[in-house]
């Protein structure tokens, strides 16, 4: 059964607020592109712009599993599983690549790893109404007494 209203676990609480931190910090970063196209002088407009609307396209994503996890949506443990999934190999690059990257890259691991460790613990797992196969309760669909049913 899921919490009350208002009874956010801690565990939510935290990927939620990580996840809108880093939707957050991927429209700075595609905002300053954006800005960057039009007072700087880019190799390639389109190139430049194609670049920084893509970036605020991805920010998207984590700022709205972060607002759906805020607010216990069940909807939204997969988009940000999914974006925390992908910010790991892309730190992993980051760090790879070095120079002014690491300074990125270290926080978006170990924000990433923070988030997926949260959304997978059982709390976050039950106070969004998702559970693992198998373990419903008896009296549900695919529950133990179903189960026992079909053997």
């Amino acid at each position: 059964m899921p919490p009350a209203p208002g009874e956010r676990p801690t565990r939510i609480t935290v990927a939620a607020a990580l996840s809108g931190l880093q939707g957050a910090a991927i429209a700075v970063w595609g905002a300053t592109m954006l800005l960057l196209t039009f007072t700087g002088d880019p190799d390639g407009l389109v190139q430049a712009l194609t670049g920084a609307v893509t970036v605020l396209a991805l920010a998207v994503l984590p700022l709205a599993a972060g607002h759906g996890l805020w607010r216990l949506r069940r909807w939204s443990r997969g988009p940000a599983v999914l974006t925390q999934m992908l910010a790991l190999p892309a730190a992993w690059y980051m760090v790879q690549t070095g120079g002014g990257w690491l300074v990125a890259a270290v926080p978006l691991a170990v924000t990433a790893a923070v988030i997926l460790g949260c959304l997978m613990s059982p709390a976050a797992a039950e106070a969004l109404g998702v559970t693992p196969p198998g373990t419903a309760a008896a009296g549900e669909p695919g529950g133990a007494a179903d189960r026992a049913d079909r053997d």
